[in-house]
């Protein structure tokens, strides 16, 4: 028997949350070589996990065109995005802890929860809709809410909106933009911005700040019309 027949289930579960962060950001499909740099393991490894996946109907897969998930990879995804994102807001809201150190956390217990727990948790948060960052939570029937968000690094002078989203996991950016009131529901403005120096003046609830793009990349806002 192979190592491969006896892979843990969260292996191929973290397999098909690569694929499906990597072809959120508008690639229609997955490399092995951005799969592999996504979750640090080895291409022969890659390869091997995605040909498993593939007979299995959780993605389609070509070694020259990449991989997309199926609809049951959707579906399986959006199980595991909807485990992690309640784990997290249950740490932040119940258990207590600091909404910067929850994703490891979550990332270990996403994958060991029944669905009965999951329904529980659901239900002692009052069935919420987003998690601590302001994702949106997917629906028992793994359907997700669809945004038109903007990087806030990339607004234009003027431009006003509402934070939304923080795409990072990294702790000590999380706690600096905590500090700064980079949450999600904080009302922003690019109120100035030199793109040549790469320098940025962002009003962020009243208090106005001054940052280069690293400095707030991964906020993304919904801009007001």
């Amino acid at each position: 028997m192979s190592t491969l027949l006896v892979m843990p289930t969260s292996a191929r579960e973290d397999y098909l949350k690569a694929v499906y962060f990597l072809t959120r950001r508008g690639a229609k499909r997955a490399t092995t070589t951005g799969i592999s740099k996504h979750l640090g393991v080895r291409k022969p490894s890659v390869t091997a996990m995605l040909k498993r996946l593939s007979e299995e109907g959780f993605v389609d897969y070509s070694p020259r065109q990449g991989v997309r998930l199926s609809e049951a990879g959707r579906v399986a995804t959006m199980r595991v995005i909807r485990r992690h994102r309640l784990v997290e807001l249950f740490l932040v809201e119940i258990l207590g802890l600091d909404w910067s150190e929850v994703h490891d956390e979550a990332e270990v217990l996403e994958h060991h929860l029944s669905d009965r727990l999951v329904a529980a948790i659901d239900r002692v948060l009052g069935h919420p809709t987003e998690d601590p960052h302001g994702h949106p939570i997917p629906t028992d029937d793994a359907s997700l809410e669809r945004r038109e968000l903007e990087a806030l690094a990339l607004i234009p002078t003027g431009a006003r909106g509402t934070v939304r989203e923080l795409r990072i996991e990294e702790a000590a950016r999380l706690q600096r933009w905590k500090q700064l009131g980079l949450v999600p529901g904080a009302r922003v403005a690019m109120t100035a911005r030199q793109d040549l120096e790469d320098v940025m003046h962002i009003d962020v609830d009243g208090r106005v700040i001054v940052t280069g793009s690293e400095g707030v990349e991964g906020v993304f806002v919904e801009l007001l019309k």
